[in-house]
C-alpha cells in the first residue's frame, strides 16, 4: 500500500501543514483537511509515513462523529471532499482520507482525559501522588483505572514544540470559566460515552485528548478528529491487567522502538525499519476492525 507523506492540491488555497493533517481553504466557510499517513512522535514528525493510516483516521472519526453527536456537534459539513477538488490526482489524494468542515475558530487547549494510570500520568503519580496537580488515592498501580476520569488540558504547541499540561484555572484564564466548564463536561461525556461502547468491542480507551473550535456565536464543536489510535491510548481489553502497561493499538508501538533506539528524542529522529512501519499500519487496522467493523 502507498503511503501519502504531503498532499499536494493546487486548485484549493493551501493554509497549513500540521503534524498530521494538511488544511485548505475550500470557501469562506469551509476547509477540507487531509488527513495524511505523517506520524509524530515526541513531538516529532518522522520521515517514515505510516502506509493507510490517513485513512484509519477518518474511518474511525467519521465513526465518532455519528456516534456522539448527540453529546456535541461536531465541525463536519455534510460536503463530499472529492467534489471540492478538480483533477483525478487530487480527487486520488483526498479520496477516504479528508473531510470538509466548517470553518471555526480553534480554542488554544487540547482536551485531555485520563481513564487510567499510564504514561506520564503515572510518572506524575510516582513523584507527587498526583496527575497535573489532581490529587489521587495513595497506593495505585501502573494501569490501574482511575475513581474517575480525570480532566487534564494541555496548551497546544506548534509543530516542533511540546505541549504543557495546565491546571483547570489555567485553561479558564485562558477561555473563560464558562467556556472551560463546557470543554470539560463536553470532554468527559464524550470520553466516558466512547469508553463504555469501546469496552463492548474489546477495547480499552485508556486515555484521549480533543480538540474543540467555537462559531461566530460562540458554539462550542468538537473539531479535529477524535478517538483514534493517533490520540487514544487504546488497550486490548483481553491482555489487560493491573501493574503493567498493555500493548496499544496506536503509534505506542514505533514509541518503544524509537525510546530503545537511544534517540535523544530532538529532529530529526531516525529512520524507521520497514517491519515497525508495517506493525504499526497493522495494530492502526486492528483498531479499526474492532471498533467499527470496516
Amino acid at each position: 500500500m502507498s503511503a501519502l507523506h504531503e498532499s499536494n492540491l493546487t486548485s484549493l488555497k493551501f493554509l497549513h501543514r500540521g503534524k498530521v493533517r494538511d488544511l485548505y481553504e475550500v470557501d469562506a466557510d469551509h476547509l477540507l483537511i487531509v488527513q495524511t499517513d505523517r506520524l509524530s512522535a515526541f513531538d516529532v514528525i518522522l520521515d517514515d509515513p505510516i502506509p493507510g493510516k490517513g485513512e484509519v483516521l477518518t474511518a474511525v472519526s467519521n465513526f465518532w462523529f455519528d456516534k456522539l453527536g448527540h453529546v456535541i456537534p461536531n465541525h463536519l459539513s455534510g460536503i463530499d471532499p472529492e467534489s471540492v477538488v478538480k483533477t483525478d490526482a487530487e480527487r486520488e489524494q483526498v479520496r477516504g482520507r479528508a473531510f470538509v468542515t466548517k470553518k471555526l475558530k480553534p480554542l488554544p487547549i487540547e482536551a485531555i482525559v485520563r481513564g487510567y494510570l499510564v504514561g506520564s500520568g503515572w510518572k506524575d503519580y510516582q513523584k507527587t501522588g498526583a496527575v497535573c496537580g489532581i490529587e489521587l488515592p495513595k497506593g495505585l498501580q501502573e494501569a490501574q483505572k482511575l475513581p474517575q476520569p480525570l480532566f487534564t488540558p494541555s496548551t497546544k504547541a506548534a509543530v516542533g514544540d511540546h505541549d504543557e499540561n495546565i491546571s483547570f484555572e489555567e485553561a479558564q484564564k485562558l477561555l473563560g470559566a464558562e467556556m472551560a466548564e463546557q470543554v470539560k463536561n463536553a470532554t468527559l461525556a464524550l470520553y466516558t460515552q466512547a469508553a463504555e461502547y469501546a469496552l463492548t468491542r474489546g477495547i480499552i480507551i485508556a486515555d484521549t485528548k480533543f480538540e474543540f473550535g467555537v462559531d461566530e456565536a460562540g458554539k462550542l464543536y468538537l473539531i479535529d478528529e477524535a478517538l483514534t489510535p493517533d490520540s487514544s491510548r487504546f488497550w486490548p481489553a483481553d491482555q489487560y491487567k493491573v501493574g503493567s502497561n498493555p500493548p496499544s493499538f496506536d503509534k505506542q508501538f514505533v514509541r518503544d522502538w524509537l525510546e530503545s533506539s537511544g534517540w535523544n528524542k530532538q529532529a530529526p529522529a531516525p529512520r524507521i525499519p520497514q517491519d515497525v512501519l508495517q506493525k504499526t499500519a497493522d495494530k492502526y487496522r486492528e483498531a479499526q476492525q474492532r471498533l467499527i467493523g470496516a
